[in-house]
Protein backbone atom coordinates (compact mmCIF):
# COMPACT_ATOMS: atom_id res chain seq x y z
CA UNK A 1 0.00 0.00 0.00
CA UNK A 2 1.08 3.62 -0.61
CA UNK A 3 2.44 5.03 2.68
CA UNK A 4 2.37 8.71 1.69
CA UNK A 5 0.20 11.11 3.62
CA UNK A 6 -3.40 10.71 2.33
CA UNK A 7 -3.61 14.47 1.80
CA UNK A 8 -0.76 14.19 -0.72
CA UNK A 9 -2.43 11.44 -2.70
CA UNK A 10 -4.80 12.18 -5.58
CA UNK A 11 -8.44 11.34 -4.94
CA UNK A 12 -9.83 7.97 -5.93
CA UNK A 13 -11.60 8.34 -9.28
CA UNK A 14 -15.31 7.68 -9.06
CA UNK A 15 -15.80 6.53 -12.64
CA UNK A 16 -13.70 5.38 -15.58
CA UNK A 17 -14.21 8.73 -17.26
CA UNK A 18 -12.22 10.30 -14.39
CA UNK A 19 -9.18 8.07 -15.05
CA UNK A 20 -6.37 9.00 -17.38
CA UNK A 21 -4.68 5.64 -17.89
CA UNK A 22 -1.59 7.29 -19.37
CA UNK A 23 -0.98 9.42 -16.29
CA UNK A 24 -2.29 7.39 -13.36
CA UNK A 25 -0.33 4.70 -11.60
CA UNK A 26 -3.01 2.02 -11.88
CA UNK A 27 -1.87 -0.25 -9.08
CA UNK A 28 -1.28 2.62 -6.67
CA UNK A 29 -4.75 3.97 -7.37
CA UNK A 30 -6.31 0.52 -6.98
CA UNK A 31 -4.43 -0.08 -3.72
CA UNK A 32 -5.75 3.22 -2.38
CA UNK A 33 -9.29 2.29 -3.46
CA UNK A 34 -9.14 -1.18 -1.92
CA UNK A 35 -7.89 0.31 1.34
CA UNK A 36 -10.71 2.85 1.43
CA UNK A 37 -13.37 0.24 0.59
CA UNK A 38 -11.90 -2.56 2.74
CA UNK A 39 -14.48 -2.40 5.55
CA UNK A 40 -17.38 -2.58 3.08
CA UNK A 41 -15.75 -5.40 1.15
CA UNK A 42 -15.11 -7.41 4.31
CA UNK A 43 -18.74 -7.02 5.39
CA UNK A 44 -19.87 -8.23 1.97
CA UNK A 45 -17.58 -11.27 2.15
CA UNK A 46 -18.78 -12.16 5.66
CA UNK A 47 -22.41 -11.90 4.59
CA UNK A 48 -22.09 -13.78 1.28
CA UNK A 49 -19.65 -16.54 2.26
CA UNK A 50 -21.04 -20.04 2.75
CA UNK A 51 -20.45 -20.96 6.45
CA UNK A 52 -18.84 -24.27 5.41
CA UNK A 53 -15.86 -22.31 4.03
CA UNK A 54 -15.35 -19.86 6.88
CA UNK A 55 -12.57 -21.89 8.47
CA UNK A 56 -10.69 -22.24 5.18
CA UNK A 57 -11.11 -18.94 3.36
CA UNK A 58 -9.78 -15.73 4.92
CA UNK A 59 -11.42 -12.45 3.87
CA UNK A 60 -7.94 -10.91 3.52
CA UNK A 61 -7.03 -13.59 0.96
CA UNK A 62 -10.20 -12.89 -1.02
CA UNK A 63 -9.41 -9.17 -1.09
CA UNK A 64 -5.78 -9.72 -2.05
CA UNK A 65 -6.66 -12.03 -4.93
CA UNK A 66 -9.37 -9.58 -6.01
CA UNK A 67 -6.80 -6.80 -6.12
CA UNK A 68 -4.57 -8.81 -8.46
CA UNK A 69 -7.56 -9.70 -10.62
CA UNK A 70 -8.70 -6.07 -10.73
CA UNK A 71 -5.24 -5.00 -11.83
CA UNK A 72 -5.22 -7.60 -14.61
CA UNK A 73 -8.69 -6.64 -15.80
CA UNK A 74 -8.53 -2.88 -15.30
CA UNK A 75 -9.12 -2.25 -18.99
CA UNK A 76 -12.65 -3.62 -18.47
CA UNK A 77 -13.39 -0.91 -15.92
CA UNK A 78 -11.91 1.73 -18.17
CA UNK A 79 -14.29 0.68 -20.94
CA UNK A 80 -17.38 0.92 -18.68
CA UNK A 81 -17.65 4.66 -18.34
CA UNK A 82 -20.94 4.62 -16.38
CA UNK A 83 -19.89 2.09 -13.69
CA UNK A 84 -18.59 3.54 -10.38
CA UNK A 85 -15.20 2.18 -9.29
CA UNK A 86 -16.61 0.85 -6.01
CA UNK A 87 -19.32 -1.11 -7.83
CA UNK A 88 -16.75 -2.58 -10.22
CA UNK A 89 -14.36 -3.56 -7.41
CA UNK A 90 -17.19 -5.04 -5.34
CA UNK A 91 -18.17 -7.24 -8.28
CA UNK A 92 -14.56 -8.43 -8.68
CA UNK A 93 -14.42 -9.32 -4.96
CA UNK A 94 -17.76 -11.14 -5.10
CA UNK A 95 -16.67 -13.14 -8.16
CA UNK A 96 -13.35 -13.99 -6.48
CA UNK A 97 -15.22 -15.27 -3.42
CA UNK A 98 -17.41 -17.49 -5.61
CA UNK A 99 -14.35 -18.81 -7.48
CA UNK A 100 -12.45 -19.57 -4.25
CA UNK A 101 -15.43 -21.43 -2.77
CA UNK A 102 -15.74 -23.49 -5.95
CA UNK A 103 -12.02 -24.30 -5.85
CA UNK A 104 -12.28 -25.50 -2.24
CA UNK A 105 -15.35 -27.60 -3.01
CA UNK A 106 -13.47 -29.31 -5.86
CA UNK A 107 -10.56 -30.05 -3.53
CA UNK A 108 -13.02 -31.87 -1.28
CA UNK A 109 -14.48 -33.58 -4.35
CA UNK A 110 -17.92 -32.52 -3.17
CA UNK A 111 -20.43 -32.30 -6.00
CA UNK A 112 -23.05 -31.19 -3.47
CA UNK A 113 -20.98 -28.27 -2.21
CA UNK A 114 -20.05 -27.12 -5.68
CA UNK A 115 -23.62 -27.33 -6.94
CA UNK A 116 -24.99 -25.12 -4.16
CA UNK A 117 -22.44 -22.30 -4.59
CA UNK A 118 -24.27 -19.42 -6.29
CA UNK A 119 -22.96 -17.35 -9.15
CA UNK A 120 -21.83 -13.81 -8.33
CA UNK A 121 -24.97 -12.29 -9.88
CA UNK A 122 -27.41 -14.82 -8.45
CA UNK A 123 -29.76 -12.68 -6.35
CA UNK A 124 -31.71 -15.78 -5.37
CA UNK A 125 -28.83 -16.79 -3.10
CA UNK A 126 -29.43 -13.64 -1.03
CA UNK A 127 -32.42 -15.34 0.61
CA UNK A 128 -30.17 -17.98 2.15
CA UNK A 129 -27.63 -15.41 3.35
CA UNK A 130 -30.40 -13.31 4.88
CA UNK A 131 -31.97 -16.32 6.58
CA UNK A 132 -28.65 -17.39 8.11
CA UNK A 133 -27.87 -13.94 9.47
CA UNK A 134 -31.37 -13.27 10.76
CA UNK A 135 -31.40 -16.56 12.64
CA UNK A 136 -27.89 -16.04 13.99
CA UNK A 137 -28.82 -12.51 15.14
CA UNK A 138 -32.07 -13.51 16.82
CA UNK A 139 -31.87 -11.89 20.28
CA UNK A 140 -33.33 -14.90 22.10
CA UNK A 141 -34.75 -18.28 21.08
CA UNK A 142 -38.16 -17.15 22.35
CA UNK A 143 -38.22 -14.21 19.91
CA UNK A 144 -37.30 -16.20 16.81
CA UNK A 145 -37.62 -19.85 17.81
CA UNK A 146 -35.95 -21.54 14.87
CA UNK A 147 -33.82 -24.64 14.69
CA UNK A 148 -31.51 -25.41 11.78
CA UNK A 149 -34.33 -26.97 9.76
CA UNK A 150 -36.38 -23.77 10.09
CA UNK A 151 -33.77 -21.83 8.15
CA UNK A 152 -35.24 -23.27 4.98
CA UNK A 153 -38.72 -22.08 5.99
CA UNK A 154 -37.49 -18.53 6.42
CA UNK A 155 -35.58 -18.74 3.13
CA UNK A 156 -38.80 -19.85 1.41
CA UNK A 157 -40.61 -16.78 2.75
CA UNK A 158 -37.78 -14.48 1.67
CA UNK A 159 -37.81 -16.07 -1.79
CA UNK A 160 -41.37 -14.81 -2.18
CA UNK A 161 -40.15 -11.21 -1.99
CA UNK A 162 -39.26 -9.29 -5.13
CA UNK A 163 -35.59 -10.12 -5.80
CA UNK A 164 -34.55 -6.46 -6.13
CA UNK A 165 -36.27 -5.57 -2.83
CA UNK A 166 -34.55 -8.53 -1.17
CA UNK A 167 -31.18 -7.42 -2.50
CA UNK A 168 -31.76 -3.87 -1.29
CA UNK A 169 -32.25 -5.19 2.24
CA UNK A 170 -29.01 -7.16 2.01
CA UNK A 171 -27.03 -4.22 0.66
CA UNK A 172 -28.41 -1.65 3.10
CA UNK A 173 -28.70 -3.72 6.30
CA UNK A 174 -25.89 -6.24 6.06
CA UNK A 175 -23.34 -4.71 3.70
CA UNK A 176 -24.08 -1.25 5.17
CA UNK A 177 -24.04 0.50 1.81
CA UNK A 178 -25.54 3.94 1.39
CA UNK A 179 -28.68 4.47 -0.65
CA UNK A 180 -26.66 5.88 -3.55
CA UNK A 181 -24.22 2.96 -3.46
CA UNK A 182 -27.11 0.50 -3.36
CA UNK A 183 -28.69 2.20 -6.36
CA UNK A 184 -25.41 2.03 -8.28
CA UNK A 185 -24.93 -1.68 -7.52
CA UNK A 186 -28.45 -2.48 -8.72
CA UNK A 187 -28.47 -0.05 -11.65
CA UNK A 188 -31.52 1.91 -10.47
CA UNK A 189 -32.04 5.52 -9.43
CA UNK A 190 -31.43 6.60 -5.81
CA UNK A 191 -35.11 7.58 -5.55
CA UNK A 192 -36.23 4.13 -6.68
CA UNK A 193 -33.77 2.51 -4.27
CA UNK A 194 -35.09 4.60 -1.38
CA UNK A 195 -38.73 3.84 -2.16
CA UNK A 196 -38.09 0.13 -2.59
CA UNK A 197 -36.10 0.00 0.65
CA UNK A 198 -39.08 1.29 2.64
CA UNK A 199 -41.34 -1.28 0.99
CA UNK A 200 -38.83 -4.11 1.50
CA UNK A 201 -38.25 -3.25 5.17
CA UNK A 202 -42.00 -3.36 5.79
CA UNK A 203 -42.25 -6.71 4.05
CA UNK A 204 -39.34 -8.13 6.05
CA UNK A 205 -40.96 -7.00 9.29
CA UNK A 206 -44.14 -8.86 8.31
CA UNK A 207 -42.17 -12.02 7.55
CA UNK A 208 -40.26 -11.90 10.84
CA UNK A 209 -43.48 -11.31 12.78
CA UNK A 210 -44.85 -14.56 11.36
CA UNK A 211 -41.79 -16.31 12.79
CA UNK A 212 -42.32 -14.81 16.22
CA UNK A 213 -39.92 -11.86 16.11
CA UNK A 214 -40.88 -8.76 18.08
Amino acid sequence: MDRRDPSEQPGIPERASDVDCDAVDRDRMLAQAFEEYRAKLERMIAFRMDPSFQSRIEPADVIQESFFESSRRFSEFHSQTSVPLFVWIRQRVLQTLVDMQRAHSREKRSVFLESRIPEANDYQSTSLSLARVLIANAPTPSQVAMRVEEEEQLKFSLDAMNETDREILALRHFEHLSNSETAAVLGITPTAASNRYVRAATRLSEILNRFGAK
